[in-house]
């Protein structure tokens, strides 16, 4: 793919993902101008684009739904159901083809646009309320609109790039935002053939010699000179480039190791200090001190300033949910609604990357087991509409993602009986409320006596934990019946680069996420017990103490020093001894896998420090539940 065609390729990539969220926007405001005109503005640029790089179908789909949009926002058609949807297929096969070009398919090889959205989008075109054309009227336009289409297609390179020079259409923002009686009638667009039949009707031979002038009004030249300001608008586009992603995690490998050679750099620089100097020798010490200090600022701040390329908001994920649960509530005749909060929240774009296909089992889930039909929830005193909400936010060093919905909730007895008769835990297996949830992240494990489209093959939400742990996180469950269940995905915001506490417990140099500690404690030698198990009580309440050399299978030691740990069930984490923190660069283990520990890093004095899994300590510093033998 050349440069013009992968630029062209991203820019309409995220137009078309702003055209699904606008479009979905509209089906609950219909009056909503802005929105209308931003649609037609978007397959406006990204017609103009496609007639660039020869790519005929995009031209063909993004010119029908630019005379829908066109008579939608010039009143001459009302926003219907019917609409929305054949501006949605438009949309999904506008995307589609660009997911073909994006993974290399070549621009000639694209199928053409197939004759069902063709026919939709036509249907939407000519069936909002207006009048029936005669037969007759309805040839020339039809004529018309392929002449138009033609036109386009063959229009030259140059005429077609100037027709989106700044993809505005400015009567159409002018009219939006003044009062009805001073508006002005638009320059008729090459959308006018369809939305206005009635004046195509004149004669065939008038609409042909209109179709004719298109290459012109495509060349923009009069209105540059008319409009001069346009021309000072398009560097703004500048201020921004595109960096390959290799590139990017390249630059955060040297970044992350010179901040660690820089601490290690200060760790030698102070044991050299011990010693006496004198004279010139003293000079110069003093001046490497001064050197090293400054290497170690500059080091951190390009850590920093590397990190902050790779944020991304979760907001690019979150949108293209809402279509997903509209589609799929649809097929499942469930009235659901989905709320976002926190699109802006950023975080790694390795996490962004990886989020999707858990967030959508989840959502599958939530509207396939979690929310009711509408005649359930009636009977059961609710309102007959779902809500699912989906929010992210920061919390300390970590992001936080909860998926929540307002249905019938889960059962722990139910979910325990169903392990036990699909062999997945023993029958004598003693589980408390959260060990049930938990169940259901085991491989095989389903409510449903038989698979459908959307569940009950028993691996989506195997795939979440999955999902979620090789990211370092954790996920929760809450449920409560009759009211809901609500999943908490806990996320370091960045992957390479974590903050953590250095501990160490029979002889091994560990670390574990800051994310979870809240505090450190001294440990005495004798502990209450409950239920044979140590408790200590921490600000008033009694919180269970486990040993880390304990749970990792390390020989014991004396532990004297305890850490709080925030989880969802608090306990106190007993260790040999707290070493200090560091922002360790951490390095996935890949060869090997250990229960509870997920890389390893270089302390600042060089030595191999094991990073303490965030999922492990959130689940009490056990495993999940284990399968049965």
């Amino acid at each position: 793919m050349d440069d013009m065609l992968k630029d062209f390729v991203v820019e309409a990539m995220d137009l078309a993902v702003n055209v699904e969220e606008h479009l979905l926007r509209l089906e609950r405001d219909p009056d909503n101008k802005e929105t209308l005109n931003a649609v037609f503005r978007s397959f406006h640029t990204i017609k103009g684009g496609a007639g660039f790089m020869g790519l005929p179908a995009l031209v063909a789909a993004c010119h029908l739904t630019e005379n829908l949009f066109d008579a939608l926002r010039t009143g001459a058609a009302p926003v219907t159901p019917i609409a929305i949807e054949a501006a949605l297929q438009a949309s999904g096969f506008v995307a589609d083809q660009l997911t073909e070009l994006a993974n290399g398919a070549a621009p000639e090889s694209l199928p053409a646009m197939p004759e069902e959205l063709e026919h939709i989008l036509t249907n939407a075109i000519e069936g909002k309320g207006m009048d029936a054309p005669a037969p007759a009227a309805a040839l020339v336009a039809e004529v018309a609109v392929a002449e138009v289409v033609e036109v386009v297609v063959a229009a030259p390179a140059a005429a077609v790039a100037t027709a989106s020079i700044d993809g505005l259409d400015w009567e159409g923002m002018y009219n939006a935002v003044v009062p009805e009686g001073n508006r002005v009638a638009a320059a008729p667009p090459v959308s006018v053939v369809a939305a206005a039949p009635a004046a195509v009707v004149a004669a065939p031979a008038a609409a042909a010699a209109a179709a004719k002038p298109v290459a012109k009004a495509w060349d923009g030249a009069e209105r540059r000179e008319e409009r001069p300001e346009v021309r000072h608008a398009a560097p703004v586009k500048e201020d921004s480039i595109r960096v390959d992603a290799v590139k990017l995690d390249a630059l955060l490998e040297v970044a992350g190791e010179s901040v660690q050679a820089a601490n290690q750099a200060a760790v030698l620089l102070e044991r050299l200090l011990q010693f006496k100097f004198e004279g010139q020798a003293a000079t110069l010490m003093a001046t490497l001190a001064e050197t090293l200090e400054r290497a170690s600022r500059y080091s951190t701040e390009l850590q920093r300033a590397t990190l902050a390329t790779r944020m991304q908001p979760v907001g690019r994920l979150f949108q293209k949910f809402p279509r997903l649960v509209r589609e799929l509530a649809k097929d499942l005749g469930k009235d659901v609604e989905l709320t976002i909060e926190g699109a802006e929240t950023e975080v790694d774009r390795v996490v962004v990357d990886s989020l999707y296909d858990p967030l959508v089992h989840m959502l599958r889930n939530s509207l396939d087991h979690g929310v009711e039909s509408p005649e359930a929830r009636l009977a059961a005193g609710k309102p007959a509409k779902s809500y699912i909400s989906l929010k992210a936010w920061q919390e300390a060093n970590s992001v936080m993602i909860v998926l929540q919905d307002d249905g019938k909730g889960m059962d722990p007895a139910f979910l325990r009986s169903k392990a036990q008769q699909k062999g997945l835990i023993s029958e004598n297996a003693q589980l408390s409320n959260d060990e049930c949830f938990q169940l259901v992240f085991l491989p095989g494990f389903s409510t449903k006596e038989v698979a459908s489209s959307v569940s009950g093959r028993g691996v989506g939400m195997d795939v979440v934990k999955t999902a979620v742990e090789k990211n370092r996180g954790a996920i929760h469950i809450e449920s409560a019946l009759g009211k809901g269940t609500k999943f908490a995905i806990r996320l370091p915001i960045e992957l390479s680069i974590v903050p953590t506490m250095l501990v160490s417990t029979s002889g091994a140099a560990l670390a574990l996420p800051m994310a979870v500690v809240q505090r450190v404690v001294e440990l005495p030698e004798t502990f209450m017990e409950v239920g044979g198990a140590p408790v200590l009580k921490d600000q008033g309440r009694p919180l269970p103490v486990r040993s880390l050399a304990g749970s990792l299978g390390y020989e014991s030691c004396s532990e004297r020093v305890g850490i709080v740990v925030a989880a969802p069930q608090p306990y106190i984490l007993a260790v040999e001894a707290v070493d200090g923190t560091a922002d360790l660069v951490i390095k996935p283990m890949t060869a090997i896998t250990v229960e509870g520990i997920t890389g390893t890093a270089r302390s600042a004095e060089g030595e191999l420090v094991l990073v303490v899994g965030l999922s492990f300590l959130m689940d009490g510093c056990r495993g999940s539940v284990r399968l049965a033998a």
